[in-house]
């Protein structure tokens, strides 16, 4: 979906940053995540996407939320 959103504002940044979001030492350590998540968010706000690049990404922060969620009510990962 992204790689093929050619044309697209801020793509190749984008796709750094995701890219990097899902790497093993960021999925390991969620507090980096997270900021990744708003970065991300934050670039997609600015950049026009397709709408399924939009709704990939929130999916992912939802479930990201849903995870710190979890965290606080002392459920173990």
């Amino acid at each position: 979906m992204l790689v093929d959103a050619d044309g697209m504002n801020n793509r190749n940044r984008l796709l750094f940053h995701v890219d990097e979001a899902m790497s093993w030492e960021c999925v390991r350590d969620l507090e980096r995540m997270r900021t990744l998540t708003l970065l991300i968010r934050n670039i997609v706000s600015q950049s026009e996407p397709p709408s399924d690049v939009v709704q990939g990404i929130e999916e992912v922060a939802d479930a990201l939320r849903e995870v710190f969620a979890a965290l606080a009510e002392g459920e173990k990962l």
